[in-house]
């Protein structure tokens, strides 16, 4: 994770997590399996009533609303305003603010908790986030993130983006970003919560999937409900996806069964520590 310019990525994801269409698609479909991470998450923190947990990166509001059915008092700070608006609607009892996770409005040692559900692979500058989320938890408090392993453990990445690698028009780029999967491996996001001023990292795998009636669902998910996926593939020529469809169409159902439903696993990578 060296340091690079990613501000083109910075600016890709805010102009894209703005669009109401792709915040909405995240929320119905690809969130299905990011909401599995959601009893981990609130437990890796040890959310209870009285204390006070803070969503980074909050999305629309699914760890924001755990938080708060454990009987915490929450606070959730994302940077999409079309984000922002479902969870509102989600978590009334919340408080919900837009903000930047590498600059956030908060006094030092405010909260007991902090979460972030799949942010830190959308933050163009992760240590500084990390470092953030330190200051402002108390002296013993506890933070947890989620992140998606790679095509190693991942079939839901593997399948798709093996087969952009393998069908995809070879001029679609992306700008330069940080690493989707670098903070699931602990070799290297250890080092990092350490250098932040956390202690004693947890890594738990969670069992995330995603069950379709349609086996080139995965497709549609990175494509309609991401923005880094949904560059590469809605980049692509007609033919170029008309292939990455039908070589993720059978290859799911080579791996999970020829008929539907289809479950495709997807499983994520929660890792905790303490302030």
């Amino acid at each position: 994770m060296s340091e690079q310019d990613f501000s083109a990525f910075g600016r890709m994801e805010r102009d894209g997590w703005a669009e109401p269409e792709t915040v909405a698609a995240y929320a119905s479909g690809f969130a299905t399996a990011t909401e599995q991470c959601v009893p981990v998450m609130v437990d890796a923190v040890r959310a209870r009533g009285g204390s006070t947990a803070l969503d980074l990166c909050c999305g629309h509001g699914i760890i924001a609303k755990g938080l708060h059915e454990a009987n915490a008092s929450v606070t959730g700070l994302d940077f999409s305003p079309a984000m922002l608006d479902l969870a509102r609607d989600a978590v009334p009892g919340a408080t919900f603010l837009e903000g930047d996770a590498t600059d956030l409005p908060f006094d030092d040692t405010s909260f007991d908790a902090v979460t972030m559900g799949f942010g830190i692979l959308h933050i163009p500058d992760s240590k500084k986030a990390l470092t953030e989320a330190r200051r402002i938890l108390k002296p013993g408090g506890r933070f947890a993130y989620s992140v998606w392993h790679g095509p190693e453990l991942s079939p839901a990445f593997r399948i798709v983006f093996g087969a952009v690698a393998e069908h995809g028009d070879p001029t679609v780029a992306l700008p330069p970003g940080p690493a989707i999967h670098d903070y699931a491996d602990p070799d290297i996001a250890f080092p990092v919560l350490a250098e932040a001023g956390f202690s004693d990292p947890v890594l738990t795998t969670a069992d995330c999937h995603w069950v379709v009636a349609d086996p080139a669902t995965p497709v549609d998910h990175f494509m309609q409900g991401t923005v880094r996926g949904a560059h590469l593939l809605r980049s692509q020529p007609a033919d170029n996806l008309a292939a990455i469809r039908a070589a993720v169409g059978e290859a799911v159902r080579k791996e999970f069964g020829p008929d539907a439903p289809f479950r495709v696993p997807i499983p994520a990578a929660i890792v905790s520590a303490v302030a």
